[in-house]
């Protein structure tokens, strides 16, 4: 096998497009990819045929999460390693290294759950010590192996400052959302002082298996841990989704065309994006549930919501100043790339 990309021409430079040739893609990822979506298949049939349940929920609801999870990451980065230009090889093997890690975890997950135990902080026995081992250095090379390709992507140029501000400041919010998992891996100060073969937890002030939400699973009566973990992780698709949305009322007319203010509103969003990321976070780690916020919380959120606002606004005035500035005909001509 070759450890470069495809033979196929490389896309111009900084064209990053939807209707990439399936030749570019990243094939270990988009293959991991496939049989995870195959996976998800699997895991709901068994959710709904097997009433098996462990701590409180279905067994096979954390496979059904985790194939799901990990069927959009590995084609959102089988998609963008397709692009690649420069860096090409690192980020090759650093997607490569993704696939492998990523396929090693989800196939512990899964076997644990068909076992009927635990796979997450389990030290109860040599055997499931040894498989939450396994899974610990999984992850943290699959954290390193996204921070190689994340570097690798800022090291290519983006043809529309869109959607390239959008990719890159998704891969970065993602690695630190990926990052906030280590939190859930220390053993509280309930475990040590009744060891019970479990040292980590996802909730904080509760015990982990209580009310959740549904499918979900994040605590109702506690913070949880998985929220801003989750969140942050899937800036990767929210903020590119959010580019494509601008895009599409570009095609409109007005203020949208002109690049800049769609960069502008993407950099807003992504620091609106954050700023949640860091208000979850917060809860998370005070205890508190994401159905029961305080008046802390939810003045924070105003204040982020009040600021995400304000700072859009600017860059849509600033936008249509520029446009009535130059005219009819240089506004039309603003826009960059708002096709696929």
């Amino acid at each position: 096998m070759t450890t470069t990309a495809s033979t196929t021409p490389a896309p111009s430079t900084g064209d990053w497009r939807l209707d990439l040739p399936p030749s570019r893609w990243h094939r270990p990822l988009l293959v991991l990819g496939i049989l995870l979506a195959a996976l998800t298949v699997v895991t709901l049939v068994g959710r709904l045929v097997d009433d098996r349940e462990l701590l409180g929920v279905n067994l096979w609801e954390k496979p059904l999460k985790f194939a799901i999870s990990g069927t959009i990451y590995a084609v959102t980065w089988a998609w963008i390693i397709g692009h690649f230009t420069r860096w090409q090889r690192a980020a090759w093997w650093a997607g490569t290294v993704i696939a492998v890690t990523l396929a090693i975890e989800l196939v512990i997950i899964v076997g644990a759950a068909a076992a009927g135990m635990t796979s997450h902080f389990n030290v109860s026995t040599p055997l499931s010590t040894t498989l939450w081992s396994i899974m610990a250095a999984a992850i943290t090379t699959l954290w390193v192996a996204t921070f190689v390709a994340g570097v690798a992507l800022w090291r290519n140029p983006g043809a529309d400052p869109a959607r390239q501000a959008a990719i890159r400041t998704g891969v970065a919010i993602s690695l630190l959302g990926m990052g906030l998992a280590f939190l859930m891996t220390g053993p509280t100060a309930e475990q040590l002082n009744d060891f019970q073969g479990i040292a980590g937890a996802h909730a904080v002030g509760v015990a982990d298996g209580g009310p959740g939400l549904p499918l979900l699973g994040w605590s109702t009566v506690g913070g949880d841990l998985r929220i801003p973990h989750f969140i942050g992780m899937h800036a990767l698709q929210a903020l590119p989704l959010l580019a494509l949305l601008l895009e599409l009322g570009a095609r409109r007319g007005g203020v949208l065309r002109d690049a800049r203010v769609r960069r502008g509103l993407v950099l807003t969003g992504a620091a609106a994006y954050l700023a949640a990321v860091g208000l979850v976070t917060m809860q998370a780690l005070r205890g508190q549930s994401i159905v029961a916020p305080d008046a802390l919380t939810l003045w924070l959120a105003s204040a982020i919501a009040a600021a995400s606002l304000a700072a859009a606004l600017a860059v849509v005035a600033a936008g249509a100043r520029r446009q009535r500035a130059a005219g009819p005909s240089a506004s039309a001509a603003a826009g960059t790339s708002t096709g696929a």
